[in-house]
C-alpha cells in the first residue's frame, strides 16, 4: 500500500502523512514534528529489516530463546553499524489506531523533500542524514562505501541504503534536481556535498580533482572542491541538491564575523584574533 503523503512548504519543506488503521510509519530520531491523538509513538533501536519480518514465518526459527537471541543479534548488528556511521541510533515508530491518523515529518536544513517510491526491484542509496521517514515494509541500512571509490577520494563514505516495497522521504538542502548519466554521455561528475540519492544501477565512485601538480593545488585550495569529485556512471535516477552543508556553514559563520577571509580564501584569512 503506497504511504498517502503531501509534502508542503517552500524554503523549509515538510511531509504530512496521512496513515490508515493499523498502518505504521517510522522516521529517524529528531525529525518528527506533530501527530493526532490516535497515533501512538514508540521508540525502538534499530529499523526494519528482512530478517525480522521473516520471523514469525514458521520452522524453528520463528520462536523460543533461538528468535529471541537472532532478533538481540540482529539489533546489536543495525545498531553497530549507525554507530559506525554517526547515525541516530534509534527510530520513532508511529502506528494509527482507531480510525485515521495524522503524522508530521521534516528534515533538519532548509531545503526540500521527496517522497521515493520502492517496488522491490532496485534499492536507493542517500548521503548521510538523508532520511527522514518511511513505510514499516521498507527496510533501512547502512552502505559503506570502500574499495576503489574509497581509496581514490582518500576516505571511505557511508551512504544509507533503503529496500523493499513503500514509500520513503527523504530531505536534503537548498534544491533538487533530477538527472540521468545516461543522458550525458554516462558520467557525470558533481561536488561530493551536492549528492543526495541514487538509484540501483548507477555506479558511485570518487575521483582525485587533477593530479598533485600546480593546477590541481589550485583547484584543491582555492577552488572551493577539495582534493576530489563525486563520479556518477550507468543508467538511473540521481538527485542533486544546490546547497551543501559546508557550504551553509561557511555562510553561518561568515555572517557572525567568525570567518574574516581575505581576496584569496582561508588560506591567507585577515582575522586577527
Amino acid at each position: 500500500m503506497t504511504l498517502q503523503q503531501e509534502i508542503v512548504g517552500n524554503a523549509m519543506q515538510m511531509a504530512v502523512v496521512n496513515l490508515n488503521p493499523g498502518q505504521t510509519v517510522y522516521c529517524e530520531a529528531g525529525k518528527f514534528l506533530f501527530k493526532t491523538t490516535n497515533v501512538t509513538m514508540e521508540t525502538r533501536l534499530g529499523g526494519p529489516s528482512g530478517g525480522g519480518r521473516q520471523q514469525g514465518g514458521g520452522g524453528s526459527g520463528g520462536g523460543g530463546m533461538g528468535g529471541m537471541l537472532r532478533q538481540a543479534v540482529g539489533t546489536a548488528m543495525q545498531v553497530g553499524q549507525r554507530a559506525l556511521a554517526g547515525e541516530s541510533l534509534a527510530f520513532q515508530y508511529f502506528t494509527s489506531q482507531g480510525g485515521e491518523g495524522t503524522v508530521g515529518f521534516a528534515g533538519v536544513l532548509p531545503g526540500e523533500m521527496r517522497a521515493l517510491e520502492l517496488d522491490g526491484t532496485r534499492a536507493w542509496f542517500a548521503e548521510k542524514d538523508a532520511f527522514v521517514a518511511a513505510e514499516s515494509t521498507v527496510q533501512f541500512g547502512i552502505a559503506f562505501q570502500g574499495g576503489r571509490a574509497g581509496m581514490s577520494g582518500g576516505e571511505g563514505f557511508v551512504l544509507e541504503k533503503f529496500t523493499g516495497h513503500g514509500t520513503v522521504i527523504i530531505a536534503g538542502a537548498g534544491n533538487f534536481i533530477d538527472l540521468n548519466p545516461a543522458d550525458f554521455g554516462g558520467r557525470i561528475e558533481v561536488d561530493t556535498g551536492c549528492l543526495v540519492a541514487f538509484e540501483e544501477g548507477v555506479q558511485y565512485g570518487v575521483q582525485r580533482i587533477g593530479g598533485l601538480n600546480r593546477q590541481g593545488l589550485m583547484n584543491a585550495v582555492f577552488g572551493g572542491e577539495g582534493l576530489s569529485l563525486a563520479t556518477l556512471e550507468g543508467n538511473g535516477r540521481v538527485i542533486l541538491q544546490s546547497l551543501t552543508i559546508e557550504s551553509l556553514a561557511n555562510a553561518l559563520k561568515k555572517a557572525q564575523g567568525g570567518d574574516k577571509q581575505g581576496p584569496t580564501g582561508g588560506m591567507f584569512s585577515t582575522h586577527a584574533g
